[in-house]
């Protein structure tokens, strides 16, 4: 696998997107951002998809969405939080890809969570309590997928996330980033 897709996994939270485009950026890769295939594919948001017809419909749809992104050659693909739990998304990411689960801590991703949490389907209307609970909750039934992941990196900022994922990919990947910054 040459030039191989990356599949960034995570928590809510824990910077998928930014270090998504940051990498994509520095490998010279087209970013996607599944949240927004799944969009642009249902010609409405994601909360009205969870809205309109449920949890499980919305899985299944995510589930068709994120096998597109097998049209895509080489890309940096950041997938929503609860991708790899769900009808075997998990196994398909590692088989059609480099999945690389960016672990970040309960403290964390409550301070990153708790004021953007109205536009987000399952925390809108929690309290700080409740959501403390839902991120330990979730993080708990969701860490036996996410670290089936092909590497797993700590992080505690966003800042230099590209670049520990580069040195993880190393070997990995058979073609060379370019010079940092571009």
């Amino acid at each position: 696998m040459d030039q191989p897709r990356i599949y960034l996994l995570g928590f809510m939270g824990s910077g998928k997107s930014y270090t998504g485009k940051k990498l994509a950026a520095r490998l010279g890769l087209p970013f996607v951002d599944l949240d927004q295939m799944i969009e642009k594919r249902a010609g409405k948001s994601i909360s009205a998809l969870f809205e309109e017809q449920g949890e499980a419909r919305f899985r299944q749809f995510e589930r068709e969405t994120l096998h597109e992104t097998n049209k895509h050659l080489a890309a940096v693909v950041s997938c929503g939080g609860g991708v790899p739990c769900f009808h075997q998304n998990m196994e398909w990411i590692n088989q059609n890809g480099i999945s690389v689960y960016l672990k970040t801590n309960h403290d964390i991703l409550f301070q990153r969570l708790k004021n953007g949490r109205q536009q987000r389907p399952l925390l809108r209307g929690k309290t700080d309590e409740e959501l403390r609970l839902y991120i330990e909750e979730k993080l708990k039934e969701r860490e036996p997928f996410y670290n089936q992941a092909h590497i797993v990196l700590e992080q505690n900022s966003n800042e230099a996330m590209a670049e520990k994922i580069i040195e993880a990919l190393h070997g990995k990947l058979d073609f060379q980033p370019g010079p940092a910054g571009e």
